[in-house]
Protein backbone atom coordinates (compact mmCIF):
# COMPACT_ATOMS: atom_id res chain seq x y z
CA UNK A 1 0.00 0.00 0.00
CA UNK A 2 1.66 3.53 -0.88
CA UNK A 3 1.58 6.29 1.19
CA UNK A 4 -1.01 7.95 -0.13
CA UNK A 5 -3.45 5.25 0.31
CA UNK A 6 -2.36 4.71 3.83
CA UNK A 7 -3.47 8.20 4.52
CA UNK A 8 -6.80 7.67 3.06
CA UNK A 9 -7.07 5.09 5.69
CA UNK A 10 -5.81 6.83 7.99
CA UNK A 11 -9.20 8.89 8.12
CA UNK A 12 -11.42 6.07 8.25
CA UNK A 13 -9.05 4.50 11.26
CA UNK A 14 -9.41 7.64 13.16
CA UNK A 15 -13.05 7.87 12.66
CA UNK A 16 -13.52 4.24 13.49
CA UNK A 17 -11.04 4.32 16.68
CA UNK A 18 -13.03 7.51 17.62
CA UNK A 19 -16.50 5.63 17.63
CA UNK A 20 -15.31 2.42 19.17
CA UNK A 21 -13.90 5.38 21.79
CA UNK A 22 -17.16 7.11 22.42
CA UNK A 23 -18.67 3.40 22.95
CA UNK A 24 -16.34 1.74 24.73
CA UNK A 25 -15.22 4.01 26.97
CA UNK A 26 -15.09 2.24 30.44
CA UNK A 27 -13.76 5.68 32.86
CA UNK A 28 -15.61 8.12 34.01
CA UNK A 29 -17.27 9.82 31.01
CA UNK A 30 -16.71 13.23 32.23
CA UNK A 31 -13.66 12.96 34.22
CA UNK A 32 -12.15 11.28 30.43
CA UNK A 33 -14.10 14.22 28.32
CA UNK A 34 -12.22 16.55 30.56
CA UNK A 35 -8.97 14.81 30.49
CA UNK A 36 -9.07 14.24 26.25
CA UNK A 37 -10.61 18.34 25.90
CA UNK A 38 -7.68 19.47 28.43
CA UNK A 39 -4.88 17.58 26.45
CA UNK A 40 -6.45 19.25 23.30
CA UNK A 41 -6.11 22.44 24.44
CA UNK A 42 -2.33 21.81 25.87
CA UNK A 43 -1.25 20.69 22.26
CA UNK A 44 -2.88 23.87 20.66
CA UNK A 45 -1.24 26.41 22.77
CA UNK A 46 2.37 24.46 22.90
CA UNK A 47 5.02 25.84 21.20
CA UNK A 48 6.80 22.90 21.57
CA UNK A 49 5.48 18.98 21.48
CA UNK A 50 7.24 15.56 21.64
CA UNK A 51 5.93 12.84 21.66
CA UNK A 52 7.36 9.61 22.95
CA UNK A 53 6.45 6.13 21.88
CA UNK A 54 6.06 2.56 22.64
CA UNK A 55 6.00 -0.39 22.02
CA UNK A 56 1.98 -0.02 23.83
CA UNK A 57 1.61 1.45 20.42
CA UNK A 58 2.29 -1.35 18.07
CA UNK A 59 0.59 -3.83 19.81
CA UNK A 60 -2.43 -2.20 18.79
CA UNK A 61 -0.97 -3.02 14.79
CA UNK A 62 -0.61 -6.74 15.56
CA UNK A 63 3.03 -6.51 16.31
CA UNK A 64 3.99 -8.40 19.35
CA UNK A 65 5.52 -6.91 22.54
CA UNK A 66 8.35 -8.98 22.81
CA UNK A 67 9.19 -8.51 26.13
CA UNK A 68 5.44 -9.73 27.36
CA UNK A 69 4.57 -13.64 28.08
CA UNK A 70 4.68 -15.53 24.62
CA UNK A 71 6.24 -12.81 22.97
CA UNK A 72 9.98 -13.62 21.35
CA UNK A 73 11.93 -13.36 24.50
CA UNK A 74 9.87 -16.39 26.14
CA UNK A 75 11.35 -18.41 23.11
CA UNK A 76 14.78 -17.25 23.04
CA UNK A 77 16.99 -16.08 25.67
CA UNK A 78 17.71 -12.56 25.15
CA UNK A 79 21.27 -12.97 26.44
CA UNK A 80 22.48 -14.94 23.42
CA UNK A 81 21.94 -12.02 21.30
CA UNK A 82 24.30 -9.38 22.98
CA UNK A 83 26.35 -7.80 20.15
CA UNK A 84 29.52 -8.70 21.15
CA UNK A 85 28.17 -12.24 20.74
CA UNK A 86 27.05 -11.30 17.21
CA UNK A 87 30.25 -9.98 15.86
CA UNK A 88 32.47 -12.29 17.33
CA UNK A 89 30.60 -16.21 16.67
CA UNK A 90 29.23 -17.39 13.33
CA UNK A 91 26.88 -19.80 15.27
CA UNK A 92 25.40 -16.75 16.98
CA UNK A 93 25.23 -14.58 13.95
CA UNK A 94 23.04 -17.74 12.46
CA UNK A 95 20.86 -17.69 15.35
CA UNK A 96 20.48 -13.99 15.70
CA UNK A 97 19.16 -14.06 12.01
CA UNK A 98 17.09 -16.68 12.60
CA UNK A 99 15.33 -14.68 15.67
CA UNK A 100 15.16 -11.42 13.66
CA UNK A 101 13.78 -13.36 10.91
CA UNK A 102 10.39 -13.89 13.16
CA UNK A 103 10.35 -10.49 14.51
CA UNK A 104 10.29 -9.30 10.79
CA UNK A 105 7.59 -11.55 9.64
CA UNK A 106 5.82 -10.35 12.56
CA UNK A 107 6.15 -6.67 11.91
CA UNK A 108 6.60 -5.98 7.74
CA UNK A 109 3.25 -5.68 6.51
CA UNK A 110 1.81 -4.41 9.92
CA UNK A 111 -1.09 -1.77 9.07
CA UNK A 112 -0.46 2.03 10.91
CA UNK A 113 -3.16 2.33 13.54
CA UNK A 114 -4.93 5.26 14.89
CA UNK A 115 -2.78 6.59 17.31
CA UNK A 116 -0.31 6.51 14.11
CA UNK A 117 -2.25 8.77 12.13
CA UNK A 118 -3.05 10.95 15.23
CA UNK A 119 0.68 11.51 15.40
CA UNK A 120 0.88 11.97 11.94
CA UNK A 121 -1.43 14.73 11.32
CA UNK A 122 -0.07 16.29 14.73
CA UNK A 123 3.01 16.68 11.92
CA UNK A 124 0.84 18.28 9.59
CA UNK A 125 -0.62 20.37 10.99
CA UNK A 126 2.21 21.86 12.43
CA UNK A 127 2.22 20.91 15.81
CA UNK A 128 4.70 18.55 16.26
CA UNK A 129 8.41 19.54 17.10
CA UNK A 130 9.67 15.63 16.86
CA UNK A 131 8.70 12.19 17.50
CA UNK A 132 11.26 9.84 19.77
CA UNK A 133 10.35 6.38 19.17
CA UNK A 134 11.56 2.99 20.55
CA UNK A 135 10.01 1.07 18.08
CA UNK A 136 11.42 -0.12 15.20
CA UNK A 137 9.01 -1.29 12.84
CA UNK A 138 8.52 1.85 10.40
CA UNK A 139 5.08 2.52 11.16
CA UNK A 140 5.08 5.95 11.65
CA UNK A 141 6.38 6.49 8.28
CA UNK A 142 3.75 4.44 6.58
CA UNK A 143 0.90 6.66 8.47
CA UNK A 144 2.87 10.02 6.75
CA UNK A 145 5.49 11.53 9.36
CA UNK A 146 8.89 12.45 8.02
CA UNK A 147 12.07 11.54 8.62
CA UNK A 148 13.22 14.87 9.84
CA UNK A 149 10.83 14.34 12.64
CA UNK A 150 11.43 10.99 13.87
CA UNK A 151 14.13 10.21 16.25
CA UNK A 152 14.30 5.94 16.22
CA UNK A 153 16.29 5.82 19.53
CA UNK A 154 16.49 1.64 18.61
CA UNK A 155 17.36 1.80 15.13
CA UNK A 156 14.85 0.13 12.59
CA UNK A 157 13.90 -3.48 11.83
CA UNK A 158 13.28 -2.03 7.92
CA UNK A 159 16.74 -1.77 6.51
CA UNK A 160 20.05 -3.75 6.98
CA UNK A 161 23.66 -2.27 7.37
CA UNK A 162 27.18 -3.68 7.38
CA UNK A 163 28.78 -3.48 10.30
CA UNK A 164 32.36 -2.64 8.03
CA UNK A 165 31.64 -0.36 5.39
CA UNK A 166 28.07 1.30 6.50
CA UNK A 167 26.65 0.20 3.08
CA UNK A 168 22.40 0.28 3.84
CA UNK A 169 20.38 -2.53 2.36
CA UNK A 170 16.40 -2.62 1.81
CA UNK A 171 15.55 -5.67 4.51
CA UNK A 172 13.21 -7.76 1.81
CA UNK A 173 16.30 -7.91 -0.17
CA UNK A 174 18.25 -9.11 2.65
CA UNK A 175 15.46 -11.71 3.64
CA UNK A 176 15.42 -13.07 0.25
CA UNK A 177 18.94 -14.21 0.49
CA UNK A 178 18.11 -15.77 3.81
CA UNK A 179 15.26 -17.45 2.67
CA UNK A 180 17.66 -19.10 0.04
CA UNK A 181 19.65 -20.08 2.46
CA UNK A 182 22.11 -17.58 3.68
CA UNK A 183 22.02 -18.08 7.50
CA UNK A 184 24.06 -15.12 8.49
CA UNK A 185 24.88 -12.96 5.08
CA UNK A 186 27.06 -10.73 4.19
CA UNK A 187 28.31 -7.59 2.59
CA UNK A 188 28.31 -8.07 -0.92
CA UNK A 189 30.92 -4.82 -1.61
CA UNK A 190 33.27 -5.62 1.33
CA UNK A 191 32.54 -8.63 2.98
CA UNK A 192 31.75 -7.77 5.98
CA UNK A 193 28.80 -8.74 8.31
CA UNK A 194 25.36 -7.40 7.79
CA UNK A 195 22.96 -6.74 10.44
CA UNK A 196 19.54 -5.42 10.94
CA UNK A 197 19.25 -1.31 11.56
CA UNK A 198 18.45 -1.95 14.95
CA UNK A 199 20.17 -1.53 18.46
CA UNK A 200 21.51 -4.76 20.05
CA UNK A 201 21.86 -5.51 23.75
CA UNK A 202 25.24 -4.21 24.56
CA UNK A 203 25.43 -1.93 21.35
CA UNK A 204 26.09 1.33 21.87
CA UNK A 205 22.89 3.68 21.39
CA UNK A 206 22.63 6.23 18.07
CA UNK A 207 24.88 8.95 19.25
CA UNK A 208 23.29 12.10 16.78
CA UNK A 209 19.51 10.46 17.76
CA UNK A 210 20.11 10.16 21.59
CA UNK A 211 21.51 13.89 21.66
CA UNK A 212 19.01 15.15 19.86
CA UNK A 213 16.02 13.36 21.54
CA UNK A 214 17.82 14.89 25.21
CA UNK A 215 17.64 18.22 23.61
CA UNK A 216 14.43 18.11 22.52
CA UNK A 217 12.93 16.78 25.71
CA UNK A 218 14.60 19.61 27.70
CA UNK A 219 13.55 22.17 25.29
CA UNK A 220 9.85 21.38 25.20
CA UNK A 221 6.73 22.80 26.55
CA UNK A 222 4.21 19.50 25.89
CA UNK A 223 6.03 15.93 26.58
CA UNK A 224 3.54 13.38 25.33
CA UNK A 225 4.14 9.64 26.54
CA UNK A 226 2.36 7.05 24.07
CA UNK A 227 2.29 3.85 24.85
CA UNK A 228 5.17 2.88 26.46
CA UNK A 229 5.97 1.41 30.62
CA UNK A 230 9.01 3.50 30.49
CA UNK A 231 11.25 0.83 31.71
CA UNK A 232 13.64 1.08 29.00
CA UNK A 233 16.39 3.49 29.63
CA UNK A 234 18.05 5.62 28.82
CA UNK A 235 15.13 5.98 26.78
CA UNK A 236 12.75 6.33 29.51
CA UNK A 237 14.77 9.23 31.07
CA UNK A 238 13.23 11.54 28.53
CA UNK A 239 10.12 12.35 30.43
CA UNK A 240 12.31 13.28 33.56
CA UNK A 241 14.69 15.26 31.05
CA UNK A 242 11.16 17.23 29.67
CA UNK A 243 9.57 17.67 33.30
CA UNK A 244 12.93 19.25 34.12
CA UNK A 245 12.52 21.80 31.59
CA UNK A 246 9.65 22.91 32.65
CA UNK A 247 6.96 20.72 30.47
CA UNK A 248 3.62 19.72 30.97
CA UNK A 249 3.79 15.75 31.05
CA UNK A 250 0.89 13.32 29.54
CA UNK A 251 1.17 9.93 29.94
CA UNK A 252 -1.38 8.02 27.59
CA UNK A 253 -0.97 4.06 28.36
CA UNK A 254 -2.80 0.96 29.19
CA UNK A 255 -1.25 -0.19 32.50
CA UNK A 256 0.70 2.34 35.08
CA UNK A 257 4.40 3.95 34.21
CA UNK A 258 7.26 4.55 36.10
CA UNK A 259 6.90 8.14 35.68
CA UNK A 260 2.97 8.30 36.73
CA UNK A 261 4.00 10.57 39.76
CA UNK A 262 5.37 13.26 37.93
CA UNK A 263 2.74 13.46 34.88
CA UNK A 264 0.58 16.21 34.87
CA UNK A 265 -2.03 14.04 33.24
CA UNK A 266 -2.90 9.88 32.70
CA UNK A 267 -5.03 8.30 30.64
CA UNK A 268 -5.19 4.95 30.79
CA UNK A 269 -6.65 2.86 27.58
CA UNK A 270 -6.00 2.17 24.58
CA UNK A 271 -3.92 4.67 22.58
CA UNK A 272 -5.23 4.59 19.37
CA UNK A 273 -8.68 5.56 20.30
CA UNK A 274 -8.09 7.90 22.74
CA UNK A 275 -5.54 9.85 20.35
CA UNK A 276 -7.96 10.12 17.88
CA UNK A 277 -10.15 11.62 20.50
CA UNK A 278 -7.43 13.81 21.35
CA UNK A 279 -6.93 15.29 17.43
CA UNK A 280 -10.64 15.15 17.29
CA UNK A 281 -11.28 17.84 20.43
CA UNK A 282 -7.92 19.86 18.92
CA UNK A 283 -9.59 19.89 15.34
CA UNK A 284 -12.82 21.29 16.79
CA UNK A 285 -10.80 24.05 18.94
CA UNK A 286 -9.05 25.34 15.48
CA UNK A 287 -12.06 24.76 13.42
CA UNK A 288 -10.53 22.29 11.42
Amino acid sequence: MGLKAYQKAGQKCRKNALTLFTQHNNLDSEDMEDKIREIAEWIVNAKSVVVFVGAGLSTESGIPDFRSPGGVWDKYDPEDFYFQNFISNETAREKYWQMATEMYESMKDAPPNAGHFAIAELERLGKLDCLITQNIDGLHFKAGNSEKKVLELHGTAMHVTCLSCNKRYERDDIQTRVAAGQKAPRCDTCGGLLKPATISFGQSMPERETAEAYRRSEACDLFMVIGSSLVVHPAAYMPVVAKQGGAKLVIINRDETACDGMADIIVNGTAGPIMAAILEKMKQRIHL
